[in-house]
């Protein structure tokens, strides 16, 4: 069995790692690149293999780093079952469809102000590509066994990062390949606490915090403090965040601040259909999470939903203090950068990210300082107060991670440390083989093994 790194290893983003064997092909992940140009560049270039001879795709979950390429994929010729959990294919109908919408409506908004290099400016895909590659996806319990091809069979195990986020147990012939897809915290708020693993041949683990310890100050302390003080300025504390897992963590946190009175009765605004949507998701799927159908209604009322784009817009014109919830979490599209074209150079308001901003995107950026950033075509000056609330991030830290790693009775025989930048997955190799003696190795792109 062959094993290619085709993305998802020095970054964060693009997960794509491709099994060969007896002549079958499956791919786990099948994501987006996201953050720097040089990046984002490859989800133009012709994918590494014919998509047509994909036989399935397994998807650890809905986040677009691990999925956003599938329309290009279906497009492309590939006509293969997507396998995934339930709340994974519920999140993709919604993820997929929104992430085409935005690239067609961005491209158009590039045409119409003439700020693109390219004449004319075209999306990666269309929401209709999007919504075709739906119709691919066969949706598998969590803990049950899936035979996918070739003998090879799949079961997923509840991994806490989001809404049906699974680590991924793949066995064939007398071989077991484990992969954590994104680890999730442990005593979460809102989500189960990642699944122990005792066993793996061959062992994939992400490393987004890979040399990073989360701090313990309490989330809704550091939020109060935020809010608390933004409002008594006349500010507005604007918040990108992910549509899904963060937004709904974030409301469930601001509704027992309100509730507690500990943040000042302003109003909590949810700008994003696609975290409105989720939300809803969210409530149907009670055994993926912690919380009751009652607590899910419940922080969910705290925020005003925002649907329409004239409404959004009308944020921008009102001058109170206020909350407001915006995808994308790392500022890379969306309604959020309308916002910060408004709120950023106003020094009254704060701009407060909830976790890790990969390197080449706008958070990133801003969080380590810019003075302006790009949006659409112009710098926006940053003079609002910037925060990073990182102990908000749904990613296991380097401790939680090797608490995870604990679990195993014996050591894979290679661990390979993929999802991170390359100081964060060096530096959890190094602890992995100094702490336990494992072996590990630090893939590259394209990298292939031999899973023997």
């Amino acid at each position: 069995m062959n094993l290619k790194f085709l993305g998802g290893v020095g970054t964060v983003t693009g997960s794509k790692y491709l099994l060969e064997f007896d002549g079958a092909r499956v791919l786990v992940d099948c994501g987006l690149f996201q953050g720097f140009k040089q990046l984002r560049l490859r989800n133009w270039a012709p994918f590494p293999v014919d998509p047509a001879s994909i036989d399935a795709v397994i998807l650890t979950h809905a986040h677009l780093d691990h999925t956003g390429y599938l329309p290009l994929l279906v497009r492309n010729g590939f006509s293969g079952p997507v396998i995934c959990t339930e709340a994974t294919r519920d999140l993709c109908a919604i993820l997929l469809p929104d992430s085409g919408f935005l690239q067609e409506k961005d491209a158009d908004y590039a045409n119409r102000h003439g700020f693109s290099k390219h004449h004319p400016a075209l999306p990666l895909y269309t929401r209709r590509d999007a919504e075709v590659s739906l119709a691919r996806f066969a949706p598998v319990p969590f803990r049950k066994e899936r035979t996918v091809s070739g003998g090879l069979s799949v079961r997923f195990l509840p991994a806490g990062h989001i809404l049906g986020v699974a680590i991924v147990e793949v066995k064939y012939a007398d071989r077991t390949i484990v992969f954590s897809g994104d680890l999730g915290r442990t005593n979460s708020a809102t989500m189960l606490d990642p699944s122990p693993v005792s066993h793996a041949d061959y062992l994939l683990v992400e490393s987004t915090y890979g040399n990073r310890r989360h701090e313990k100050r309490d989330p809704e302390e550091a939020l109060a403090d935020v809010i608390t003080r933004t409002a008594g300025r006349g500010g507005t504390v604007l918040i990108p965040a992910f549509a899904v897992g963060r937004a709904q963590t974030l409301l469930f946190h601001l509704q027992r601040l309100k509730e507690m009175r500990r943040i000042p009765d302003i109003p909590v605004f949810l700008d994003s259909p696609m975290a409105v949507n989720a939300s809803e998701v969210f409530c149907k799927h009670l055994g993926d999470h912690r919380l009751t159908a009652d607590q899910c209604r419940w922080s969910c009322n705290v925020a005003h939903y925002v649907r329409e784009t004239e409404e959004s817009k009308a944020l921008d014109r009102d001058p109170m203090p206020k909350v407001i919830i915006s995808a994308s979490g790392m500022a890379t599209g969306g309604r959020v950068l309308h916002h910060l074209k408004r709120y950023a150079p106003d020094a009254r308001n704060t701009i407060l990210f909830s976790g890790f901003q990969a390197g080449g995107t706008r958070g990133a950026a801003i969080t380590a300082g810019a003075e302006s950033v790009k949006i659409h075509g112009a710098q926006v000056p940053i003079r609002a107060e910037v925060d990073n609330l990182h102990m908000l991030s749904a990613h296991a830290d380097a401790d939680e991670i090797m608490h995870w790693l604990g679990n195993f009775a014996e050591p894979p025989r290679m661990t390979f440390i993929t999802h991170g930048e390359p100081e964060a997955a060096d530096a959890l190799r190094h602890r992995i083989e100094s702490e336990y003696g494992w072996a590990c190795w630090v893939p590259e792109h394209r990298e292939e093994t031999v899973l023997t």
